[in-house]
């Protein structure tokens, strides 16, 4: 027999398996010894009053084995059946190639960077020793970006596709069921490679294809459609092209460009990494001097605001997390957070960004948001790719920074204002919108302790690849994703390679027809 129960909890109940069971059995009138297993199906923080509860819709399994706790996925072998080309191993590209092999084809998969374990490295040596890889980085490479930044599956885009499956394809892979209960669900940037690693295991054992190390400098095309993939090095990977590069592939954008495909510039939002002592957002949000306790994960926050018909918000927000360098080019500066499962590291940082529009800037091109954010990148470089820093409360007083407290960035922080290396329109709007956080806060958030850390410039691409209701702009070329400006986070970029998976797929079934 299986029983559902919604429970309020305290912490410390929430986190134990065995106060779980014997408040289930109170509630059922059963001996806690009938419980086989109980297994929750949501949970969520409600921190909202001093005392802090835990909301819980929990599964009781009474006198029976537990079942498995999320949808399998079976990938069957397509090694014999016609390709497809997927350019990128991020979500998109990933949850594309799976969704073919799902529905018969078979998927070649084809990324610039390197494999995880090398990724891993090269990420290293850019925080030790200010050594780029243009090609693999926090950007690029295996996973793409989402793989080193936390591995939050938040989203609000739950009509958009099944997102359960999203998630169960995940714990299928090694990730942790606990995400498919988790009100705000992450997998942590020291976990995510692996199971990365196995969803691709899965691709080539089921007959596809991957290659790193492969970087796509055009599209091949005969009339009006696509029929494969040219790289650097000449090679030409035949098929129907489902292009997953990403925000940060900014060269794909001037090639599609020069071969005519149909771009347009896209409003973004800019602005800076923001680092808290963790302790002070615990104590923040637990309304709490002791903060967190033993029972209570470390705090997250999420801020918005409106200023002046311009929205302010907070973005990727990292508890226990570091701010790492997020730079793909020699020559620019970007950042951004992670954190590892455990969040238990000292600092707490969140993107601060700023709503911009294609119609705040001078030029409206397909190409102007993304010079203007570059603009942004090269402003705030120095070398060894250390970022210009500002205490929070010096900069709300419009001075420089005399000392900076001590930070998670590891490449370092040179002292400088914001307003130096920020546009006037972000700078200004940034301020307001602290201001209004600081009073939603009780002024609990305005710290002398806390540090902005610039620039956050890709929080979404900066350019769109049109396409059709049937995910094409042409046949035969399917964009789809962070890069092609339809998706914003790992779970939405998924659903996304999805549903341009499937748009493919029902492409290649009506071509064998013929």
């Amino acid at each position: 027999m299986i029983k559902e129960l919604s429970l309020t909890l305290s912490p410390k109940e929430a986190a134990l398996d065995n106060e779980v069971r014997r408040i289930c059995a109170r509630r059922l009138s059963i001996s806690c010894e009938d419980i086989t297993a109980v297994r929750f199906i949501r949970k969520s923080i409600d921190s909202r009053r001093r005392e802090i509860k835990i909301n819980a819709l929990v599964r009781v399994f009474i006198g029976q084995e537990e079942d498995c706790c999320y949808d399998k996925t079976v990938f069957p072998d397509v090694s014999s059946r016609p390709q497809a080309v997927v350019v990128g191993a991020g979500p998109a590209g990933l949850y594309a190639a799976l969704t073919l092999i799902e529905n018969g084809w078979r998927p070649v998969v084809l990324e610039r960077g390197a494999d995880v374990h090398q990724r891993k490295k090269d990420c290293a040596l850019l925080c030790r020793e200010g050594r780029l890889d243009p090609d693999s980085n926090y950007c690029f490479g295996e996973g793409g970006a989402g793989c080193f930044s936390d591995g939050k599956l938040y989203t609000r885009s739950v009509k958009r596709g099944n997102v359960r499956r999203i998630l169960s394809i995940l714990v299928q892979h090694g990730a942790s069921p606990d995400i498919l209960s988790d009100a705000h669900p992450h997998i942590g940037s020291d976990r995510l490679p692996s199971v990365i690693e196995r969803m691709r295991m899965t691709i080539t054992e089921a007959g596809g294809e991957v290659h790193f190390g492969t970087r796509v400098t055009a599209l091949e095309k005969r009339g009006d459609e696509v029929t494969g993939a040219i790289c650097a090095d000449g090679t030409l990977y035949s098929g129907p092209v489902i292009l997953a590069t990403g925000h940060s592939a900014h060269d794909v954008y001037s090639f599609l460009a020069a071969q005519g495909f149909a771009l347009e510039a896209k409003d973004v939002a800019v602005g800076v990494r923001l680092e808290h002592p963790q302790t002070l957002i615990d104590q923040m949000q637990y309304h709490s001097s002791e903060g967190r306790g033993k029972w209570l994960p470390p705090a997250s926050y999420s801020f918005t605001a409106q200023v002046e018909g311009r929205g302010v918000y907070s973005f990727c927000m990292c508890p226990g997390g570091i701010i790492v360098p997020a730079s793909t080019e020699e020559d620019a500066l970007v950042v951004n957070g992670m954190s590892p499962a455990s969040r238990s590291g000292r600092w707490a940082n969140s993107g601060i960004v700023v709503q911009l529009r294609v119609s705040d800037l001078k030029e409206s091109d397909s190409m102007a948001m993304l010079r203007f954010t570059k603009a942004i990148e090269r402003a705030c470089f120095n070398p060894l790719f250390k970022a210009p820093a500002q205490r929070m409360t010096d900069f709300m007083s419009r001075r420089q920074s005399s000392s900076l407290p001590s930070s998670s960035y590891i490449p370092g922080l040179v002292s400088m204002s914001m307003d130096e290396v920020l546009p006037p329109v972000i700078a200004s709007s940034l301020r307001k919108g602290l201001e209004a956080f600081s009073a939603m806060s009780r002024g609990r958030f305005l710290s002398n302790e806390a540090l902005l850390i610039a620039p956050e410039t890709r929080t979404s691409s900066p350019v769109r690849i049109v396409r059709g209701a049937d995910y094409s702009q042409i046949s035969g070329f399917y964009p789809c994703g962070e890069g092609a400006g339809y998706a914003g986070g790992i779970v939405s970029a998924a659903l996304d390679g999805t549903a341009a998976a499937l748009a493919a797929a029902r492409m290649l079934d009506m071509k064998g027809k013929k």
